[in-house]
């Protein structure tokens, strides 16, 4: 397994989805990942994902976007809910603010699948 302080850990001989570079896919495979991709093709999307790999304790508030992001709650909300159908983030409720935090895994396999 190959990681560094702040990267994502990949298992080489744990690949859940085949390269796409190595050979032709089925749409099953297709479509789970151009769900993760597409996620990942928005600015804010992106500064989100970067928010959270720099986190701490390894999540943040969904309050504690607003100021970085200049971004209203509900915009916030509508991102992180494109990421988290994605599966690249996960929410967990607590009282009235949700947490959210990286689904490195996730992010992981959409790496793999760029690799040859």
């Amino acid at each position: 397994m190959r990681t560094s302080s702040k990267s994502i850990a990949v298992r080489s001989d744990e690949r859940c989805c085949p390269s796409i570079l190595s050979a032709p896919m089925d749409g099953v495979d297709a479509e789970k990942l151009a769900l993760g991709f597409s996620a990942l093709a928005d600015p804010v999307r992106l500064r989100i994902l970067s928010i959270l790999a720099d986190a701490p304790e390894g999540e943040v508030c969904v309050c504690d976007f607003v100021a970085p992001l200049e971004k209203s709650q509900p915009t916030i909300s509508h991102h992180l809910k494109i990421l988290s159908e994605s599966g690249l983030v996960r929410g967990d409720r607590r009282s009235k603010w949700v947490w959210y935090s990286l689904d490195r895994e996730r992010l992981a396999q959409l790496r793999t699948a760029l690799e040859e």
